[in-house]
C-alpha cells in the first residue's frame, strides 16, 4: 500500500508538472461551456418564438413535444462533446507509459520490485480520475444554467455521467497504446484512430450480417453512452466501460510483465 501511495503521488506529480494537463483542462472546460450555452440559448429561443406566437403565449401551459431539452441541448451536447473527447484525452494518456519508455525509467520501475499490477493500477486511477475531474470542471457552468432554470438536472447528470464513462473508455484505450511504444505521437495518433474507429460501427450495417452488427454494436463505444442522452443510466452500458478498463488494465499489464522478464 505505502508503494501505491507513492506511485499516485509520483503520477499526479508529473502529470500535473506539465502544461499539457492544464491546456486539456481549459480547452474542454472552455468547448464544453460554448457547446451547452449554445444549445440552451437555441432552446430558449424556440421557447420564446412559441410564447410569442399565435399557437400560444407567455400565459400558455403547454409546450409542444418538438421543444425540449432532450433533442435541443442534452442530445446535440453529448455528441458533439462525445467526438470532441477524442482529442484532448490522448493528449494525457500519451505520455503515461510512453515517457517511462522514452526515458529509461521504465527499466527502474520494473526492477524495483513492485508489483505489475501495483503499477499499473496507479497510473489507471490517476488517468481515470483526472479525467473525472476534467469533467467535472467543464460542467459547473451547465450545472449552474440548469440548477438557475429549475430544469433538467437529473437528465444533465445522467450526460454527465454518460462523458465521464466515454473518457474513461477512451482513456483506457489510450493508456493501452502508451504502453505499447515510446513515441508520444505514435501514442497519441494510435489512441486517436482506435478510438475513432471503434465510436461507432453503425456504418458496416449495410455490409454485414445482422449478427456481425450485433456484435460490432456490442464493442462500439456509441452506443453504450448514447443512451445516457435519454437521461437512462443503464447498468448494461456502465458495466462495458468497466469492462474496457478491466480489459485495458490486463492487456497493460500482461505487456509490462513480457518487459518485464525479457532479457
Amino acid at each position: 500500500m505505502t508503494a501505491f501511495r507513492a506511485l499516485v503521488k509520483k503520477e499526479i506529480v508529473v502529470l500535473f508538472g506539465s502544461p499539457v494537463a492544464y491546456v486539456v483542462l481549459t480547452t474542454v472546460t472552455i468547448l464544453t461551456s460554448i457547446t451547452f450555452f449554445e444549445h440552451l440559448r437555441l432552446y430558449n429561443h424556440q421557447l420564446f418564438l412559441y410564447a410569442s406566437s399565435s399557437m400560444g403565449g407567455f400565459e400558455s401551459d403547454s409546450i409542444p413535444d418538438y421543444i425540449n431539452l432532450r433533442d435541443t441541448v442534452f442530445f446535440p451536447v453529448m455528441e458533439q462533446l462525445g467526438l470532441l473527447l477524442l482529442l484532448p484525452i490522448p493528449m494525457v494518456t500519451m505520455r503515461v507509459f510512453a515517457r517511462e519508455r522514452d526515458t529509461g525509467t521504465d527499466e527502474l520501475l520494473l526492477t524495483s520490485g513492485v508489483p505489475v499490477a501495483t503499477i499499473v493500477a496507479a497510473k489507471f486511477i490517476v488517468t481515470f480520475a483526472f479525467v473525472a475531474l476534467m469533467m467535472a470542471v467543464s460542467f459547473v457552468y451547465p450545472v449552474t444554467a440548469i440548477v438557475q432554470g429549475g430544469l433538467g438536472l437529473q437528465h444533465l447528470l445522467a450526460v454527465f455521467i454518460g462523458l465521464m464513462l466515454l473518457g474513461i473508455g477512451i482513456a483506457s484505450i489510450g493508456l493501452i497504446c502508451s504502453a505499447m511504444t515510446r513515441s508520444h505521437v505514435v501514442a497519441a495518433a494510435s489512441t486517436v484512430a482506435t478510438a475513432y474507429l471503434m465510436y461507432d460501427f453503425g456504418w458496416t450495417h449495410a455490409f454485414v450480417s445482422p449478427g456481425v452488427a450485433g456484435l460490432l454494436d456490442a464493442i462500439s463505444l456509441h452506443p453504450h453512452f448514447a443512451r445516457f442522452s435519454e437521461g437512462i443510466v443503464s447498468l448494461a452500458d456502465i458495466v462495458y466501460f468497466v469492462a474496457l478498463a478491466v480489459a485495458a488494465g490486463a492487456v497493460v499489464r500482461a505487456a509490462l510483465q513480457i518487459e518485464r522478464v525479457r532479457p
